[in-house]
């Protein structure tokens, strides 16, 4: 199989940082290549190397494509040698049509105008290439994201693309969406499309490539095929040592009932008289760790969201904390009866990416470092180099932009933030998606420390992996119904997976 493509020492530098150190990489023709690493190894710099982003000049080493040495000095010069990057945060215009998306910078014209006719009928060419049945004419914001990621390949395929880099391509995607795009990256592998794969998720890693490389620390760890690592193998090459137990549970001892919730129902806020939470009754202890499972759509998130007081539907049913009936209908209501939230969308609701470390982490108890009512900012400081230390968040100092923290470390400042407010319940939703497996190790331990400390943790997960090697009990969700509930020991994807389609076990 001829090469592809060859980057030969690369070295790219920032202030004080040395990202990719003498990076060798390269692909075959027509395979699909996965880039693995944690995060801050240097994959998504080394493709912005490759994708113009990062211009010639600016680094050291060669790129050569189909073996001729290339110089890219922006994103056209990338893509006119036929290269197409997918980010994991879609760059497409909501507000324009599926067709106007896919020539979005090269549209189709005649005399001068834009020809749309020609271009939806260029477009269902492209889309039928990706399996995609929508109309061209359509709003592309109405599109599922699972077919707005298709509608990103098309594009691609539209600008002739050879190289395919996809980042993080499943995060957000159902099995179901998974399982179409897998097949998709198979078809355009037989046509001779070259894909470079880069996900977290080893078990799709596995699952789809040829060859593996894995940067650690900016540098090359080495390549291999896939029939000669596992992941295992991978995770070691990743983070420098073994991690002989990916999901550090403890053992239980749970205490009196923190948390009981009977009969409750939540209502769309869009749709009158359409509930999103249907009757669902559930209990968790003092020091234990209550997973909640289902497929995207199940509810999972609008029954956290809603008991923690932050979804605009109406609800109804009782909630109790500590045996005494509570009504939370607000977020204030929520932090004062002893509840905290890390949401799934840490860049959305869990912090302010351009604010600082220390006044992310007092966010949430802002009397707690007040003094006459005025922020003390030497409490402040403290409660952020605290925080740092605390949870291991690798930030220079407290005066760190969050923003430019990896996602793993994001992700602590989010759980710092809460642990200031000394929370009785902690609901973690999606807790470790987007994360390195080795950061994933670190919250793991946070949380099994929290466990210790008597707090009840709720995990809402789509990685059943995750639910069952980290929870002690575990419900299950189908379209706002509970459909089962049973202890971790008795818990196995496939009954997990029974329950969430619909498979009544309660």
């Amino acid at each position: 199989m001829t090469v592809a493509l060859e980057m030969r020492g690369i070295t790219k530098v920032f202030p004080g940082v040395v990202a990719l150190d003498n990076v060798n990489f390269t692909v075959r023709k027509g395979e699909i290549h996965a880039l693995c690493g944690e995060n801050g190894a240097g994959k998504s710099t080394l493709m912005k190397v490759l994708s113009g982003v990062y211009p010639v000049g600016t680094y050291k080493g060669q790129i050569l494509i189909d073996g001729v040495e290339r110089h890219f000095h922006d994103i056209r010069d990338a893509e006119a040698a036929g290269i197409a990057i997918i980010y994991q945060e879609l760059a497409l215009a909501r507000n324009l049509s599926v067709a106007e998306n896919l020539f979005l910078g090269h549209e189709l014209k005649r005399f001068g105008i834009v020809n749309k006719e020609k271009m939806h009928k260029e477009s269902e060419r492209w889309l039928r290439e990706v399996g995609l049945n929508v109309d061209p004419r359509e709003l592309t914001g109405n599109l599922g994201i699972g077919k707005q990621q298709l509608v990103e390949i098309a594009k691609a395929l539209a600008k002739n693309a050879k190289i395919l880099i996809l980042d993080e391509p499943t995060a957000a995607l159902t099995e179901q969406e998974v399982g179409i795009l897998m097949g998709i990256l198979r078809e355009l592998k037989q046509r001779g499309v070259t894909c470079i794969y880069i996900s977290h998720k080893l078990n799709e890693v596995l699952a789809i490539a040829d060859t593996i490389t894995v940067l650690r620390d900016g540098q090359t760890m080495g390549t291999y095929p896939v029939s000669e690592v596992d992941e295992g193998k991978i995770i070691s090459l990743m983070v420098g040592r073994e991690l002989k137990e990916r999901f550090p549970r403890i053992e239980a001892s749970p205490g009196d009932v923190m948390l009981r919730v009977r009969n409750y129902t939540v209502m769309s806020p869009d749709q009158p008289g359409k509930a999103v939470i249907r009757d669902v009754s559930f209990e968790v202890r003092k020091g234990e760790i209550f997973g909640i499972g289902g497929l995207m759509g199940a509810g999972r998130t609008e029954l956290v969201m809603s008991l923690f007081g932050a979804y605009p539907g109406e609800s109804r049913g009782e909630v109790e904390i500590e045996g005494r009936p509570v009504r939370i209908r607000s977020v204030g209501d929520a932090i004062r009866a002893g509840m905290g939230l890390v949401s799934e969308d840490r860049k959305k609701y869990g912090l302010v990416l351009g604010m600082n470390v220390k006044s992310n982490v007092s966010m949430a108890s802002l009397q707690a470092f007040a003094w006459r009512g005025v922020i003390d900012h030497n409490r402040e400081t403290a409660g952020g180099l605290q925080a740092i230390h605390t949870l291991r968040i690798k930030a220079n100092s407290p005066e760190t932009i969050v923003g430019t923290l990896s996602g793993g470390n994001q992700q602590k400042v989010v759980i710092g933030k809460w642990l200031t407010t000394r929370p009785k319940i902690l609901f973690l939703d999606e807790p470790t998606r987007g994360i390195d497996v080795g950061a994933k190790f670190e919250i793991y331990n946070i949380i099994n420390q929290l466990v210790r400390d008597g707090v009840a943790v709720v995990i809402v997960s789509s990685e059943m992996p995750e639910l069952i090697g980290m929870c002690h009990r575990i419900m299950v969700l189908s379209e706002g119904r509970k459909t089962a509930e049973f202890p971790a020991s008795e818990a196995t994807q496939e009954r997990i997976m029974k329950a969430a389609t619909g498979g009544m076990e309660a």
